[in-house]
């Protein structure tokens, strides 16, 4: 499962979705063609998280794990 956030969110048109890969950065990369270059080019400035942790883009993932890509946020 692919969890988007803020910019992310908003290039994808969704919060959610099923990608597949067999590491993070395979999953990423899917999203990157699925959704194009809007969202291409939000997904340098996020974080990765793996089931809640930080992670690498290297990690190796299963169908069931969740992958959260957070935009930095700014607030006021």
């Amino acid at each position: 499962m692919l969890r988007l956030f803020a910019q992310a969110r908003e290039a994808a048109g969704r919060s959610t979705d099923s990608v597949p890969g067999a590491t993070v950065d395979e999953v990423i990369q899917a999203a990157c063609t699925r959704y194009g270059s809007s969202f291409s080019q939000v997904v340098p400035i996020c974080r990765v998280w793996v089931n809640g942790e930080p992670a690498e883009r290297s990690l190796n993932v299963q169908s069931t794990d969740e992958i959260a890509l957070l935009p930095p946020v700014s607030g006021g």
